[in-house]
């Protein structure tokens, strides 16, 4: 091995035994001092005023369109073509108001009959047919009139037509089929008596109404009555109040006027029938307050309570001023009842009131389902809350809070197919023009303070209030009969006795 070769190896083996030097450690650099502190006031000044809120979007209503068959069928159209879905029903001019008192619970049953057998087909054939479309037909009864009807895609518009002109011209009214309803109608009665708000709806309307008027029961009769019927009452209770000058085909959704006039010839234009549509029931009295109806409930965790009295009928000039001044006393979360009994006492968990106009006077009501140890000073504020609305007058910021509220909204009736359906329905039952909706509008904002004031004072006066209350009562008698709102009188809802036989359900 040469002299140099071995020299560079004896380089390279000292290179690796001498030790790695450590690396020098970085000069510490001084700590920029902390920004100075804001002053509290400065931080917190983006408090001192709310966000402004964002342009709101452009409000749009449907348009409604209507045309009349020569057999006198009525043609109501709301045309949407986003999607291809439509919506097809018949909405009936007679509602549970007009029910012979000794039938109560007839039209629920006779309505809900037409899904039970049409045509060739009985109960599960004919649901099996609506299925095979990817659909369910959906029947509702109210006190103004009745609606079948059926959401599907346009392409099923004609067999889901054939379908429902079966329901409505030829319903098989089958006796087992009737037997088996009625069972389940008594069932859900039975239910419903369990449950204090149908117990105080069920006192209020004929305390408000009174027990022989039109809008003086609940939907759906009672025990007593319901037991009672027969097929025949069904049956006829249809005949006589159904027809082609009572109803009316409503169609919303991928549809236009054209062809729901030509679909509604087709299956609908050889219906035959004498009805015709009811005229409003006779406007109710408005008396002073003599009771405080109680429906005892021993031990009840909370009192429900009902305060309201008859309100206006569809097309009143008080409608608009006066549902914004309900508005503003229960009808939304700011309102003043709800912010005293849940914001601020903690009484409930909410409290409301609502006008329900109808083709007659309908009901104005205030509600709430309060602690039952806070049953007196609840009420206390109830009535307090009427009262203020004479002594403290409605605020413009209240005011147009309740506007704003009720005018935005509107489109939320209108989302689906089924809400244009279901809204061009209340047109027809309460007898209502087709811009019906953009006369709201305009009335909601053209009504004055003054306006809103006078009905709020008029209509809201807490003597005129009717009083019912669910509960225990021992607990209401301790702590209402004291504020002398009126004589507390115990009841019980007419027909609802719990004695009443309940009706076990057909397997």
């Amino acid at each position: 091995m040469s002299r140099r070769i071995l020299s560079a190896l004896l380089v390279l083996t000292l290179s690796a035994c001498a030790s790695t030097p450590k690396p020098t450690a970085p000069t510490p650099q001084p700590t920029p001092p902390p920004p100075a502190a804001e002053p509290a006031a400065r931080v917190e000044s983006f408090r001192d005023h709310a966000p402004t809120p964002g342009k709101p979007p452009e409000l749009v209503l449907p348009t409604f369109q209507s045309a009349t068959l020569d057999n006198g069928l009525t043609v109501l159209v709301s045309t949407r073509k986003e999607l291809p879905l439509v919506f097809a029903g018949i909405a009936y001019a007679v509602g549970s108001s007009r029910e012979p008192l000794k039938q109560l619970g007839v039209a629920d049953l006779s309505y809900r009959m037409l899904l039970e057998g049409a045509g060739p087909r009985d109960t599960v054939t004919l649901d099996n047919a609506f299925a095979d479309l990817g659909v369910s037909p959906a029947v509702s009864v109210e006190p103004d009139g009745a609606f079948v009807g059926v959401r599907v895609l346009t392409r099923n518009v004609d067999p889901a037509l054939a379908l429902l002109s079966d329901v409505v011209l030829r319903p098989t009214f089958d006796a087992k089929a009737f037997e088996r309803r009625k069972k389940q109608q008594l069932a859900d009665l039975v239910r419903r008596l369990g449950n204090p708000s149908f117990l105080a709806q069920a006192t209020y309307f004929p305390a408000v109404f009174g027990p022989t008027h039109p809008y003086g029961h609940v939907g759906g009769g009672t025990p007593e009555t319901v037991q009672a019927l027969t097929l025949a009452d069904a049956k006829g209770f249809y005949q006589r109040n159904t027809g082609p000058r009572a109803a009316a085909l409503v169609m919303a959704g991928d549809v236009t006027l054209p062809q729901a006039v030509a679909w509604a010839k087709q299956y609908f234009g050889k219906w035959r029938g004498s009805a015709t549509p009811p005229g409003a029931p006779a406007a109710p009295p408005v008396p002073a307050r003599q009771l405080v109806r109680l429906v005892p409930k021993p031990g009840l965790d909370q009192t429900m309570v009902l305060v309201g009295r008859p309100g206006v009928a569809a097309g009143n000039p008080d409608e608009f001023p006066l549902e914004l001044a309900t508005t503003v006393f229960g009808g939304f979360f700011g309102s003043r009842l709800n912010m005293n009994l849940r914001e601020d006492k903690g009484y409930s968990y909410g409290a409301g009131a609502q006008l329900s106009p109808r083709l007659g006077v309908g009901p104005l009501t205030a509600y709430a389902a309060v602690r039952q140890d806070v049953t007196g000073p609840a009420m206390s504020e109830f009535m307090r809350e009427l009262t203020d609305l004479k002594s403290r007058p409605i605020t413009e910021k209240e005011l147009e809070a309740a506007r704003e509220g009720l005018i935005r909204g509107f489109p939320g009736a209108f989302e689906t197919v089924e809400g244009l359906g279901s809204s061009a329905a209340s047109l027809y039952y309460q007898h209502r023009p087709l811009n019906e909706f953009e006369r709201t509008v305009a009335g909601l904002r053209a009504a004055t303070a003054a306006d809103v004031q006078r009905v709020a004072e008029s209509y809201l006066a807490p003597e005129t209030m009717q009083i019912i209350l669910v509960g225990d009562p021992l607990v209401i008698q301790e702590q209402v009969d004291p504020q002398k709102l009126g004589k507390l009188t115990p009841v019980e809802p007419p027909g609802m006795t719990p004695s009443a036989p309940p009706a076990k359900p057909h397997p």
